[in-house]
């Protein structure tokens, strides 16, 4: 699938998690970018799995790099944005519970949010 600008989807950062993408360092952040920008277009990033405990269509894009393990979590079903819950360095090999708590009360934040203003 070829991405198509025209019919791209904003981009919308739920809480900190623009400031947390900024403090990954450059190439991981790079990255980042990249395939949240695949996203946009409607293709699915390169490395990602599903992550429906934190919400329903939730999706992690995973990133290695030589300075550590990267996440991006975002959900994309939603026809007027892209929204990206949490970004955060993985530590361990199973995602923590504060790491997933916060990306879950951003989720809901976000349908709560989209229900209101319907």
């Amino acid at each position: 699938m070829q991405p198509n600008p025209e019919k791209e989807k904003e981009i919308r950062w739920v809480g900190s998690s623009y400031n947390d993408l900024l403090d990954f360092p450059y190439e991981p952040r790079k990255k980042a970018g990249f395939q949240l920008g695949k996203v946009q277009a409607g293709m699915d990033p390169e490395d990602w799995k599903p992550f429906d405990e934190v919400g329903t269509g939730t999706k992690e894009i995973r990133i290695k790099d030589s300075q550590g393990i990267y996440r991006v979590m975002y959900v994309a079903k939603f026809e007027e944005a892209v929204y990206v819950l949490h970004c955060f360095q993985k530590k361990t090999q199973a995602t923590n519970k504060h790491d997933k708590d916060i990306a879950e009360a951003r989720y809901r934040a976000v349908v709560r949010d989209r229900k209101a203003s319907k």
